[in-house]
């Protein structure tokens, strides 16, 4: 028996007047997931489109690859050269267990990639179980499907984590992301902000020493090694070449940080494949890219001999921390975004100039990414509003 005709036979228990009518949700989420829906338009006047939201999330999750491979990589890489500047051949965990038969080598490919990994699928395995368990608790509840979108916010969520966060305060933070920042609005297409942005926010002020400082960016114990973003708050570029970072590795991702935000070029590349499908706006990133151009050569221009932040130029300001990941995977959310063409422009410039602005003006909280995000989240509508207005008084007047 095959897998459909399986799923067939027990359809009846599932739809209305089965045995198990309430969960059809979690049935139809198995079917959809396995199957193209065999559902079709049943009016006269409709549009067709196949780019229906199941693909457009799995689109999203494609573009990711190369953060994903980057993630386990540098992961390993980093605590692979951690290990070795320790001198430190065992690791007392079940991970040193594992690797001590691949060995800590930082120039060996496969090393780096399964130790990354041994970070990397912990963290992914509870954010998909937790959060794919109030998915389908709140759409059994509300007797609604259970949909793609919760695929592309786990993923993201995972990438947007240090490596070597506690997976109970993974799991803490997918739950508040979820449930506060996208359910109590009414699911996917409701929230105005963005899920996995939520649960980091929720985790920097709820847990800061899990999310911020040295020691969190190497999993190693006891082994520190501070980001060119951290670097640069406290010394400026002195301080960031002093530690033996170039604008190419920080362009290429061989440095600490968090799982999948620092290969610049995976980024750019998932975000080529996302304007080619069209599934993200180019205008929203164009925004963000030219609101944090125009606003650090701002502060360039100014200058400042107490904060060494003035004088980082535009493209370090792309490499360092999570810009190039926010303004290609987090601002282009399409729910929590603006919806028209100007509009776009306008909340994308926001973001970007919010970026430098708090990296900057700021200097005790150097990433400003998120904070950025999540304020234009909360505009979006706003600014959507003033735009159509404008377009309602000019038609006005043109038609006077």
């Amino acid at each position: 028996m095959s897998a459909r005709d399986f799923l067939d036979k027990i359809e009846p228990y599932f739809t209305k007047g089965g045995k198990f009518e309430k969960y059809f949700g979690l049935y139809e989420m198995v079917d959809t997931f396995i199957y193209t829906p065999a559902d079709v338009t049943g009016g006269k006047t409709h549009i067709r489109d196949g780019n229906d939201l199941k693909r457009t999330m799995t689109f999203v999750v494609i573009a990711t690859f190369f953060c994903v491979l980057m993630a386990m990589y540098n992961t390993g890489y980093q605590a692979n050269h951690a290990m070795e500047a320790m001198g430190t051949k065992e690791i007392s965990n079940w991970r040193g267990i594992f690797m001590s038969l691949l060995g800590y080598n930082p120039m060996n490919p496969l090393s780096n990639f399964v130790h990354g990994a041994l970070y990397f699928f912990p963290i992914y395995i509870v954010t998909l179980a937790v959060g794919g368990i109030w998915e389908v608790l709140f759409a059994t509840v509300r007797g609604h499907e259970v949909n793609e979108g919760f695929l592309v916010s786990s993923m993201l969520y995972t990438l947007i984590m240090p490596p070597d966060m506690p997976l109970w305060q993974v799991a803490l933070g997918i739950s508040f992301g979820i449930v506060i920042g996208k359910e109590v609005f009414g699911g996917t297409g409701k929230n105005f902000l963005n899920p996995a942005l939520t649960g980091r926010a929720f985790l920097y002020f709820a847990y800061p020493a899990s999310i911020t400082g040295d020691s969190v960016w190497v999993a190693v114990d006891g082994y520190t090694a501070a980001t060119p973003l951290g670097l640069a708050a406290t010394g400026g570029l002195e301080a960031v070449h002093a530690a033996n970072y170039t604008w190419v590795q920080s362009f290429l991702g061989f440095e600490p940080g968090c799982l999948g935000e620092t290969s610049t070029l995976g980024i750019l590349i998932g975000a080529a494949f996302l304007l080619y499908t069209r599934i993200a706006s180019y205008r929203i990133m164009g925004g963000v890219f030219l609101g944090m151009v125009a606003t650090s050569l701002l502060f360039n221009m100014i200058g400042s001999d107490t904060d060494p932040m003035f004088g980082i130029p535009w493209y370090w300001h792309l490499t360092m921390g999570g810009f190039a990941f926010g303004m290609v995977y987090m601002a282009t959310d399409p729910v929590s975004a603006a919806m028209t063409d100007t509009g776009r422009w306008v909340y994308g410039a926001l973001v970007g100039i919010m970026t430098v602005l708090i990296r900057v003006v700021n200097p005790a909280f150097p990433e400003g990414i998120m904070l950025a995000i999540l304020f234009s989240n909360m505009f979006a509508p706003t600014i959507d509003y003033f735009v159509m207005q404008a377009n309602i008084r000019r038609r006005i007047k043109r038609h006077a």
